[in-house]
């Protein structure tokens, strides 16, 4: 299971609606426990850094990768996995999203139709290299102390 703080959540909803009709990218940052529930408390937006039409497809840069691994370690959080959107599409990953994925992180989809957010879920790769859904919370802010305690 993977939970959103609130403010995060928000963010991650305006930075889709922002790039809208182009897909927006960005990281998830928090905490996981020895069970595997994650706790969302921060995102960092990066630029989708796609060459041409960024409608259908995202990349996120090298060097952006870098950033974002220097900000879990500053900040004491873990890099739990990355969001993109989906203008005018449902939040499925698509192939190419499963063939980008790494085995580890947590990919949150939010389906933006005509410029509004729709449908927000999240994705974790299995063993078999396939695309499994994860449950999705969303919970007030500061879930990061909340979380230490639940520890």
């Amino acid at each position: 299971m993977i939970i959103l703080d609130t403010i995060a959540r928000a963010e991650l909803l305006k930075d889709a609606i922002a790039a809208f009709p182009d897909e927006c990218c960005g990281f998830l940052f928090g905490r996981e426990d020895a069970n595997g529930f994650r706790a969302v408390s921060d995102i960092l937006v990066v630029n989708n850094a796609k060459e041409g039409d960024k409608r259908r497809r995202f990349a996120i840069a090298p060097l952006d990768y870098l950033k974002a691994e220097q900000y879990a370690e500053d900040n004491q959080l873990q890099l739990l996995g990355v969001y993109h959107s989906h203008p005018n599409h449902p939040a499925i990953p698509s192939e190419h999203d499963r063939v980008a994925a790494q085995p580890w992180f947590s990919y949150v989809i939010v389906s933006v139709l005509e410029g509004k957010p729709d449908a927000l879920r999240s994705w974790r790769l299995n063993n078999e290299d396939q695309f499994e859904e994860e449950n999705v919370g969303v919970v007030a802010s500061n879930i990061n102390h909340e979380f230490n305690h639940q520890s």
